[in-house]
């Protein structure tokens, strides 16, 4: 090793010991880690997911705990003028000894925290040890000093054995840990992400931000904002390079620290373009600063990110009410297709890269553009941010908070604005992400007009309190995280909180209409009961979290479940469905909709389909309404834990049956059918593609025996991202005189030939279709390593799920088969590598190839909907 070199020595900190503080065994830790974690994995707790065990482990968070470690320090490290201690995450309230001397303080889980140790550190080994103080018994005292409690409806405090007593609002620590209506209670303690020494001399790179001025086919105007420091002046030349473009500037360094603007102009750059309109094309800029006399190097940094206009639209315009609300990409409209995200694992350390990548991968694979961010989980891992940018995924970025009103005193404020600056630092140059969003919910949830869409919350509270809380409330979310937002990442998009109806501040602006300005939260159907035809009506200019439960499938139900628990109202259902009415709504539900199913099995089954058919019909009407509506968010993406859930993709990664529909709805190009009104079907056509196409569509009226009664073809040109009513038809018509319960209407979208879109639908509800026991045959033939499977039935077959005993997905599933189709579906797994698609403004043919690697499929299963209810 040099004394001095051009990037920073770094030394990994793994190898960590831990116990509880007032314990006197040390046991071995992994870092990054938790403390449940460690324990779990040496045997003593049990697996928290499993069965009613969330109950048995909430004595870990009243606990003080420790690590420890041994690090071993060369001389020649010492010899560098700074030699620190990195951690990237200390969760949460943490104290940092190193030789008995403490060195940092942590409170915030979101911050990296950063200590010059060059005065304590030795030569050979340092003794390196954390006190993480219980969260709970640290803020405990900080509720009873405030004399009432401010709302927190989903901090399960009453599982934690603290009754009401809710005190996630005081921790900057995601507020999930806590618990929420999908989530389980597990109040973390430990190093969650990289610990590191790191050692530097002379000059560093700290940060480098390319600001995006104004980015134009012809033309991307940029200002690379580098912030230097130096131990002494000096004369340097800061240099940039990127794709054969490179740039300089002489500058005078001080000491200390310096921010050097550079203008940058990269002629008819390649743009950045989300999944479906383009490539995502990303630029890596590496900065170097080289000595003004020598002209080697004294630091260097790297920054990829791609280069694009964002705009968050909201204007009036005379043909349409309310003001809109859109994300303009490179000076185009974009229709946001997508869901919310949550964390991954209630246990953030087992969350992998590769576990990423299936998300990312599955969000695109199906159609997707968009990804919300949710404010009651964390700011994600860097892997996610990239891989959105790399798969052209637009997201939606909200701050950590969530359905709570937060204190408003100087340390907690002190300590917000540390957590924004550091995250809007690390991510600012991540071209997917179009909008940081303050918060999630709490707007509304203050608004005492609880019939206009507010939880009614300011009502509990006296006049005094109720003006210090939303003082405290505008503080944050009105003062200070926009002009952060503002300072470190200029021009970036900011929104108060989600939904919210306008900028203004008003706490009562609930009274206003919900649908026609800003962005909306509908929970009319699950939380209102309300009945799913509701989605019809109830369309705002940005629906940004709708949704309905499921179960996962069997086989995960029964990772935590045995089989004497597979019972609705069992004490491990109960656990796993963490929403008070959850398990009653998805049977009301179901019995409106569907079928009986026949056993618990069936049910499991039963209710993705339920949920499916619920989020098609609520995705199709925010897309036939494009352009008043031009974003469908469902909630929600993925589960933290195996558990029933509002979430397209259980905790394993496997599709449920709505992840398939959202592959179909979400299609650049779709056709979409409203039967809804009784009397009539209304066929829309839907482009969110730049390029015009000539298609043809084709209505047909068929028998659940396949038997062709009417065909109705009509030739049409599409143009560009947009969305047409092509016909509406009369029910009574289309049927002549055949028997309704046995008729379905097929409306096939054709290009060039081919089929590139088609929907079933029928004349009477689900539960009225004559249904019997059809007998499907497949075929099944590898074809250079690819499984490729071939469907045909005899009568009408609901709902085909295809399952399999290797790990994957099938390019379709959930689908209904009519006799005289053949229906062709790939069995894919995960590519190791994968290939990003060449040309993303091709129409999509089904199949994604490009994403997903077609492998030979093992165990197939095929069995429908008849197979599961009492024929």
């Amino acid at each position: 090793m040099t004394d001095l070199q051009l990037t920073p020595y770094r030394q990994a900190l793994t190898d960590w010991s831990f116990k509880a503080a007032n314990d006197k065994e040390w046991l071995p830790a992994t870092v990054p880690g938790t403390v449940h974690t460690d324990l779990l994995a040496h045997g003593k707790i049990p697996d928290p997911f499993y069965g009613t065990n969330e109950k048995d482990v909430q004595w870990i968070d009243k606990q003080d705990w420790e690590y420890i470690t041994t690090v071993t320090i060369e001389q020649a490290v010492l010899r560098h003028s700074h030699v620190e201690l990195v951690f990237h995450g200390l969760d949460t309230y943490a104290d940092v000894y190193l030789n008995g001397q403490l060195v940092l303080s942590a409170d915030n889980m979101f911050r990296t925290w950063r200590a010059d140790v060059k005065a304590y550190a030795k030569s050979g080994e340092n003794t390196l040890r954390i006190v993480f103080r219980s969260p709970i018994q640290e803020d405990l005292p900080k509720l009873e000093a405030l004399g009432y409690p401010l709302p927190a409806s989903n901090d399960q405090s009453d599982v934690g054995e603290l009754g009401d007593k809710r005190v996630s609002i005081f921790a900057r620590k995601a507020p999930y840990h806590y618990g929420w209506d999908w989530g389980p209670r597990f109040v973390t303690s430990g190093i969650w992400r990289e610990a590191e020494l790191v050692a530097w001399s002379d000059v560093r790179i700290e940060s480098v931000f390319i600001r995006q001025d104004q980015v134009t086919a012809e033309a991307a105007e940029l200002t690379a904002i580098i912030q230097v420091y130096s131990e002494r002046e000096r004369e340097a030349n800061i240099h940039i390079q990127t794709d054969g473009d490179n740039w300089e500037r002489k500058v005078t360094l001080q000491e200390g620290t310096d921010v050097i603007e550079l203008p940058l102009t990269v002629d008819q750059p390649r743009l950045w373009w989300s999944r479906g309109l383009g490539e995502a094309h990303l630029y890596t800029f590496t900065t170097e600063v080289l000595d003004e006399a020598s002209r080697q190097p004294l630091a260097t940094h790297e920054v990829r990110t791609g280069l694009r206009s964002v705009r968050l639209v909201r204007e009036q315009h005379e043909d349409m009410p309310g003001t809109s609300f859109y994300f303009e990409l490179n000076g185009v409209p974009v229709f946001a297709k997508g869901a919310n995200h949550i964390p991954n694992d209630s246990f953030l350390t087992r969350v992998t890269r590769e576990r990423y990548l299936h998300e990312i991968v599955s969000a695109a694979d199906a159609n997707m553009n968009m990804l919300r961010v949710w404010g009651g989980g964390i700011y994600e891992n860097d892997e996610f941010y990239e891989l959105c940018d790399e798969y052209g995924i637009l997201v939606w970025q909200d701050f950590m908070f969530a359905c709570s009103m937060y204190p408003g005193d100087e340390e907690f404020l002190d300590s917000v604005q540390a957590e924004a600056e550091d995250n809007i630092r690390r991510l600012r140059n991540h071209p997917s992400i179009v909008l940081w969003c303050g918060n999630n919910e709490i707007d509304s949830a203050w608004a005492h007009y609880i019939e206009n869409g507010g939880w009614g919350w300011k009502k509990d509270y006296t006049e005094e309190q109720r003006n210090k809380i939303w003082a405290d409330y505008e503080a944050i979310f009105h003062e200070l995280l926009p002009e952060v937002v503002e300072a470190e990442a200029p021009g970036a998009e900011y929104w108060p909180s989600s939904p919210l109806v306008d900028l203004t501040g008003d706490a009562d602006q609930h009274t206003r209409s919900l649908t026609d300005t800003g962005d909306i939260h509908y929970w009319g159907v699950w939380h209102g009961s309300e009945p799913f035809e509701n989605y019809n009506s109830y369309v705002g200019r940005f629906m940004s979290e709708y949704g309905f439960q499921s179960f996962p499938e069997y086989r995960s139900v029964r990772t935590y479940a045995e089989e004497s628990d597979l019972e609705l109202e069992s004490e491990v259902m109960l656990r796993h469905q963490k929403n008070g009415a959850g398990n009653r709504l998805i049977k009301e539900y179901m019995d409106k909709y569907l079928p009986q199913p026949k056993d618990f099995p069936s049910f499991l089954y039963m209710s993705q389909v339920l949920q499916a058919e619920a989020m098609q019909m609520a995705i199709e009407a925010h897309r036939r309404n494009k352009p008043y509506c031009m974003g469908t968010l469902y909630w929600q993406m993925n589960d933290c834990w195996p558990v029933a859930s509002w979430a397209g993709m259980d905790y394993y990664g496997r599709w449920k049956a709505l992840h398939y529909y959202a592959k179909r709805s979400f299609r650049d190009i779709a056709v979409s059918v409203d039967g809804t009104d009784g009397e009539n079907f209304h066929i829309y056509t839907i482009s969110d593609v730049l390029s015009p196409a000539a298609l043809t569509l084709r209505v047909k009226v068929l028998g659940l025996d396949g038997e062709l009664y009417k065909e109705i073809p009509q030739s049409f040109h599409l143009a560009g991202n947009d969305c047409v009513k092509q016909m509406s038809l009369s029910k009574q018509h289309l049927l002549d005189g055949v028997d309704p319960h046995q008729a379905v209407l097929l409306v096939e979208l054709e290009h060039e030939g081919e089929v590139i879109d088609s929907k079933l639908n029928y004349f009477v509800p689900a539960k009225e279709v004559a249904l019997s026991q059809p007998q499907i045959t497949v075929t099944e033939t590898t074809e250079n390593g690819v499984s490729v499977i071939k469907l045909t039935t005899d009568k009408l077959a609901r709902q085909v799920w295809l399952s399999a005993d290797n790990t994957g997905e099938f390019s379709d599933n959930y689908f209904d088969l009519l006799p005289g189709q053949t229906h062709t579906v790939y069995f894919n797994q995960l590519a190791a590598v994968p290939q990003k698609d060449a040309n993303a403004t091709q129409l999509q043919h089904g199949l994604s190839t490009t994403r997903f690697t077609p492998v030979v499929v093992e165990g197939l299963k095929v069995t429908s909907m008849a197979d599961y209810i009492e024929l």
